[in-house]
């Protein structure tokens, strides 16, 4: 396989000043009123804490190894998860459903109640809609739950208005008709549609500038579209609309990929800035032209999840919204009673399934420290990330990366033993089946 190392300039021109996100900001009031229609004091309905109640918001990745890892540091603690979705699906994985490398089963067959049982918490489906920090208690719209331990772990949300869309109407209209697909499940079932039912003309998956989640996605996605036209001859183009100046991650793997299997189907464009969407005429304007689609899958730029702003967390000097956390035990400033983890974090990590994974068991390692009275050193997280280039045979590049830490310059950058696996290949394919299952397989307790 061809092997390369990241340069520690080309971390920096990934992530660009994500990093001081974690370090400003004042603090916020702790105490916040409970939101109306919810009654004071009405506690949810849960069994009786039999140790340190610890309350995880967010079932994602980070979440769910989260609430799994707080069991395994601290068997007393009385683990509960707090998730608004009733149905697990995941992101990860999602563009291999577009293309039928995967089944809905693999992807969305995993569910919460087996993972809390797996895992010895307790699964509550609920929606977070305040917390009170000074007594300590998350506020849900099914109740109030008492914490000693607060972790969120809320994901992102999208920012329309970085691509010129402020107006509801408008983003309203994005978000149903050319979903992101990066967030909720019924958008990857949109884009499966989309996709699987194109006739001809100019599909566009765009690829938004900053930190965005999963660096190689919106690249993997375009191949797997692109496939999907090959093998059943569709006379369409996918234009991949970049903001960034060249392919962010895994660049030589999927320009060969661009350039060998879909040489006549995938057109790659960089250096994109969108200013609007004209829903209507299927227009994107940019600084200079306009490109009309007749599909798309438009990506905006992200941000921390608005729930950081309801509970007061949030860096409001942050490019992109994320949390104001020390961006080395990942405790809200001024409170190591509540933690934030995941994509809604500041530091330039990738926000991808494996960093959330591996971050979230450093997570559970700090907060079972915490109680113990005890501290432990920084561990980086490991970014291990497969992507599919051709769904027939199936091939795919990869990359292995860990993280430093600049203690002086309170800078990260990719560690020197970072490799990236460009040259695509049958193994490569298998083991991105292999790496997805084995994620499940850990936050669900699946065998």
């Amino acid at each position: 396989m061809k092997k390369n190392k990241l340069s520690r300039r080309s971390f920096i021109k990934l992530t660009g000043a994500a990093l001081a996100a974690g370090t400003v900001g004042g603090l916020p009031d702790m105490a916040q009123a409970a939101p109306k229609g919810v009654s004071a004091g009405k506690k949810a309905y849960l069994p009786k804490a039999k140790g340190p109640r610890v309350v995880v918001v967010g079932g994602g990745t980070s979440g769910l190894t989260i609430a799994k890892y707080l069991k395994k540091e601290n068997p007393k603690f009385d683990v509960v998860l707090v998730e608004k979705r009733a149905m697990y699906s995941s992101c990860f994985a999602s563009n291999l459903w577009y293309a039928d490398v995967i089944n809905l089963e693999f992807l969305a067959g995993h569910s919460f109640l087996n993972a809390a049982k797996n895992g010895g918490y307790t699964f509550f489906n609920a929606t977070c809609i305040g917390a009170d920090r000074a007594g300590r208690k998350l506020i849900t719209n099914e109740g109030e739950i008492a914490y000693d331990y607060l972790v969120l772990t809320p994901g992102i949300d999208y920012d329309y208005a970085k691509i010129g869309v402020n107006d509801p109407d408008t983003e309203y209209r994005l978000r149903t008709e050319y979903p992101a697909g990066w967030m909720m499940g019924t958008e990857h079932v949109t884009l499966k549609r989309k996709i699987q039912n194109f006739k001809d003309g100019v599909f566009i998956q765009t690829v938004p500038g900053g930190n965005y989640r999963c660096l190689p996605a919106p690249y993997e996605r375009a191949c797997m579209i692109a496939s999907v036209f090959k093998k059943n001859k569709i006379k369409g183009k996918v234009l991949v609309l970049d903001h960034n100046p060249d392919i962010t991650i895994k660049k030589d793997g999927f320009h060969a990929a661009f350039n060998e299997l879909y040489k006549d189907i995938i057109e790659y464009a960089p250096s994109i800035t969108i200013t609007s969407v004209d829903v209507d005429k299927k227009t994107i304007n940019t600084e200079f032209d306009s490109y009309q689609f007749d599909d798309a899958a438009i990506y905006p730029n992200i941000r921390g999840s608005k729930l950081l702003e309801t509970l007061g967390v949030m860096d409001a000097k942050s490019l992109q919204k994320e949390a104001r956390i020390d961006v080395l035990k990942y405790n809200v400033l001024g409170d190591e009673r509540v933690y934030i983890a995941g994509d809604s974090r500041p530091m330039p990590f990738s926000k991808s399934a494996n960093t959330a994974n591996t971050e979230g068991r450093y997570v559970a390692k700090v907060i079972a420290a915490h109680a113990a009275g005890k501290k432990i050193d920084w561990q980086t997280p490991t970014t291990t990330c497969y992507s599919m280039v051709n769904a027939n045979p199936k091939e795919a590049i990869s990359v292995d990366a860990r993280y430093a830490y600049d203690a002086e310059k309170k800078e990260f950058s990719f560690s020197k033993d970072t490799k990236m696996f460009q040259e695509r290949s049958a193994d490569q394919g298998k083991a991105t089946l292999e790496w997805a299952q084995g994620i499940y397989n850990d936050l669900f307790g699946e065998t």
